[in-house]
């Protein structure tokens, strides 16, 4: 099969052994939701259809998940309340209202191998990836229904360029440590609102209350400390920061969404079916540490991540780690200081590949301001629209963008 710059997986029906070297479920439930109402309002998103168009019943063949074709055009417009629930901003998926006119929390959670598992990860709406010193990656996971879970992690340190990426969400960040010459400047003034552990270089948004440490025999440390989820609110409560999106006022959605009963199928575009941030091969861009891999499963739609040569699993629910688009964002970046430090230009613009429905869409990147939203384009300009789900971003330095590959 022909290489190409990037990579993504297809999982066969049934269990099998897959290229990432992992077992992948095939039988995961299909997303049920509620029925949508049409708001009389014309849709203020981006690329949206009108309200009247998106209400129409779906023209063609149904795929496995039970969506027609056309959410390239059929786009999720002005969000209305049906039965208590309202579609996420950073999934399209129906929510509990509360849950999704909530602001999310960002967390710092360690990617390593001597960190896993993670716990409570599964539960993230958009999971946002990137290297660190040390040729390891890190994970920043944007949650908004968290409401189940009693604690996240484990919790790890700040780069200031997961900072910027949690204002493009408008989360709330939550960090145990930090770079204080770099993180400093930002998470410590009003630009951001923080719940962060209380340590050397935190000035503002300390937050003891919010974070404890547990039992993991054989574990360093550094790998033992979560945030404990009613912390966290208490924590909210007393810094006062804005709790819902409408009190915060600084953000709309994560990305547009194909809207109910549509899947954006980008019929046109080259498959992409495993996925691999970092090649198949070791380097020293971050992604070669682990070797992580995207496969998609065309049966719902999801691809599934592995690492380490074995699937990436939630220990709070021995699920596998599944996303609905992948993205890979191509940043400039490059090494600061002695220890290690790495930086990441990500205002401005750049190259992007958007995995979705088995598909890959190249195109660029743009983010003009610390409160604008990421937006992805297509090569002719257009805005590429994602299927609802989670969505994993991977930010790769362009320096190792030539290691990436898809089949």
């Amino acid at each position: 099969m022909k290489r190409k710059v990037l990579a993504a997986l297809v999982i066969a029906m049934g269990l099998m052994v897959t290229g990432c070297g992992e077992n992948v479920p095939t039988d995961s439930p299909l997303q049920t939701l509620p029925p949508q109402t049409v708001s009389d309002e014309p849709s203020d998103s981006q690329g949206a259809t009108s309200s009247e168009e998106s209400s129409q019943e779906p023209e063609g063949e149904a795929d496995a998940t039970g969506r027609r074709p056309g959410g390239e055009t059929h786009t999720i417009g002005q969000r209305t309340e049906v039965n208590g629930q309202v579609q996420s901003r950073l999934t399209g998926e129906w929510k509990d209202a509360e849950v999704a006119n909530r602001r999310s929390l960002a967390l710092m959670i360690p990617n390593n191998k001597p960190a896993m598992p993670q716990y409570g990860i599964s539960y993230a709406s958009i999971i946002y990836e990137a290297p660190v010193e040390g040729a390891i990656t890190r994970i920043m996971g944007i949650f908004e229904d968290y409401d189940d879970l009693e604690r996240i992690g484990p919790a790890r340190s700040s780069r200031d360029y997961y900072v910027y990426e949690a204002m493009a969400y408008g989360s709330i960040y939550c960090n145990w440590g930090l770079a204080i010459p770099y993180v400093g400047p930002i998470i410590n003034t009003d630009r951001i609102d923080n719940v962060s552990q209380v340590l050397k270089g935190i000035e503002k948004g300390g937050a003891a209350e919010a974070y404890e440490r547990v039992s993991r025999p054989g574990y360093s440390t550094e790998y033992t400390g979560y945030l404990f989820t009613d912390g966290y609110t208490k924590a909210v409560d007393r810094l006062g920061y804005a709790k819902t999106y409408a009190e915060y006022g600084k953000f709309d959605q994560a990305f547009t969404f194909a809207d109910e009963g549509y899947v954006a199928t980008y019929d046109s575009y080259p498959d992409a079916t495993k996925v691999y941030p970092g090649g198949t091969q070791s380097n020293s861009g971050g992604y070669g540490n682990a070797n992580p891999c995207f496969e998609y499963n065309p049966e719902d739609g999801l691809y599934y991540r592995s690492q380490y040569g074995s699937a990436q699993i939630d220990e709070y629910n021995g699920e596998q780690l599944a996303v609905s688009n992948v993205v890979f964002k191509i940043c400039h970046g490059e090494a600061r200081d002695a220890n290690g430090y790495l930086a990441f230009e990500l205002h401005g613009s750049g190259d992007a590949y958007v995995f979705t429905n088995g598909k890959v869409i190249k195109g660029t990147w743009e983010h003009k301001s610390d409160y604008d939203n990421n937006t992805f384009l297509d090569e002719n300009g257009n805005e590429i629209v994602f299927n609802q789900g989670k969505t994993w971003i991977c930010c790769i330095w362009k320096e190792y963008a030539d290691k990436i590959s898809y089949e």
